[in-house]
């Protein structure tokens, strides 16, 4: 039996079309779960062009449905339970899943914000957590208007943290007060001050100049790169009090960050902003959106399937 899926296809306007591919067959560990809705990153869109995910395999990380088939191992939810999950190969009808890699939906979190959260959240979290964070800390979170960036916004304040946003426009800075930042900027415009931390999902110049205003001992976790342009460090930038440039990936199960997440998102805590939310077969439109900046939050797909459960 087949699936619907969204799989790699270099011939295709986005590098990405509908097709089809064999049902998934759940390992012992592995739940099946019926996907309801997906949420596409600016890295799934690079993973299709660039070959990381190669042609004819299915796309995507986040996904949010319900169990149909549990653990054969007894391991993970129970059939009919609500869950999120990280994973590979996540923009298909039914996928296997690891039970590590998911987290069950608190009663009243639409999944369509539940599955905003993966990716972008578990990004947010982690890099926040090795960069040391804490209440004394100021922290410079870059394209903040993104998925990552409203995240890491809203986890920094909570933690306490004195929190400057970066945006590319003051349209994209909207919400951003009301997140919790304490100062939203125009790029790094008047940001002359050092600053303990740095989340930056740009890279390019802004990274440079971010590098520059870093205090001693602070750390750059550097989550993405949207701008797409070089870096180019002057001489002697490197050069100094000791700090930090770190590389940043999601290794790992991402289970229990990511109940951690839903509870924060079920109980208020933490806003989940959709800027773009639409039928799958709309997904060359979603990833033009997406590529072109003219989303705040994140872009999430509704999974139509006519498959009845299991």
């Amino acid at each position: 039996m087949s699936v619907r899926a969204l799989v790699v296809d270099p011939a295709a306007p986005a590098a990405v079309r509908l097709g089809e591919v064999a049902e998934p067959v759940p390992g012992p560990g592995q739940v099946l779960v019926e996907v309801s809705h997906a949420s596409l990153n600016y890295g799934d869109l690079n993973d299709a062009r660039s070959g990381r995910v190669p042609a004819g395999a299915v796309l995507g990380s986040d996904a949010a449905g319900v169990v149909v088939r549990a653990a054969a191992d007894g391991t993970g939810p129970a059939a009919g339970t609500r869950v999120v999950a990280l994973t590979t190969g996540a923009f298909a009808e039914r996928v296997a899943i690891d039970v590590g890699a998911l987290a069950e939906v608190p009663k009243g979190l639409d999944p369509a914000k539940a599955v905003a959260l993966p990716v972008a959240g578990v990004a947010a979290l982690r890099s926040l957590r090795a960069a040391g964070l804490g209440p004394d800390k100021t922290v410079l979170v870059t394209g903040a208007s993104g998925g990552v960036g409203r995240f890491a916004v809203q986890l920094a304040a909570r933690a306490g943290a004195h929190v400057i946003a970066s945006v590319g426009s003051a349209a994209r800075a909207e919400g951003l007060a009301d997140a919790g930042a304490d100062e939203v900027l125009i790029g790094l415009e008047g940001l002359q001050r050092p600053v303990d931390v740095v989340i930056d999902s740009v890279g390019g110049s802004q990274l440079v100049a971010a590098w520059q205003l870093l205090a001693a001992g602070g750390s750059v976790q550097s989550v993405g790169w949207t701008s797409g342009e070089p870096a180019v460090f002057p001489p002697y930038a490197t050069v100094g009090p000791a700090k930090s440039l770190t590389s940043f990936v999601i290794e790992g199960e991402a289970g229990t960050d990511l109940a951690v997440l839903t509870e924060l998102a079920a109980e208020g805590s933490l806003a989940v902003e959709i800027g773009w939310q639409g039928s799958w077969d709309r997904f060359d439109e979603a990833a033009e959106a997406l590529r072109g900046r003219r989303i705040s939050g994140k872009a999430v797909l509704e999974v139509a399937s006519a498959r009845p459960q299991a």
